[in-house]
């Protein structure tokens, strides 16, 4: 037997109807905060392209935009850095979003940080390092 996923009693279909307003009633007290504030020009930028073409895939660096139940089922880009000097790609982390995420942020679920590697010292990092050689 499979559990269907619900949010505060809902079915995502029962989701899907809620307007913004009545979505953050419902939802925890930061989501309702950010919510009351009012969205930002990325983030509401985001929202009517995805309204406009629910199918397609789109890219956004509003990694702190609410997830909300109309974005149940839409394919997101998110930017997760990785552009160097001379360098303008990036890199997108792609996600489709599941009922279980609404009321988390897009920046969630596109981890940002690499796993720290150490390594050798630098050069000039300590006192002994002086013995390594520059060149190899």
């Amino acid at each position: 037997m499979v559990k269907e996923f619900h949010y505060h009693n809902m079915t995502p279909e029962q989701l899907k109807t809620l307007s913004i307003d009545e979505f953050a009633k419902i939802a925890s007290s930061r989501i309702r905060r950010s919510l009351k504030r009012g969205l930002t020009e990325q983030q509401k930028i985001l929202l009517e392209n995805i309204r406009k073409n629910p199918g397609k895939y789109h890219k956004t660096h509003a990694r702190d935009m609410v997830i909300l139940p109309e974005m149940i089922g839409v394919k997101v880009g998110i930017y997760i850095g990785g552009s160097k000097a001379g360098d303008a790609s990036g890199k997108w982390q792609m996600l489709t979003i599941g009922p279980q995420m609404v009321g988390f942020r897009l920046g969630d679920f596109a981890v940002s940080v690499k796993r720290v590697k150490h390594s050798a010292p630098g050069l000039g990092a300590s006192r002994g390092s002086k013995h390594y050689a520059t060149k190899t």
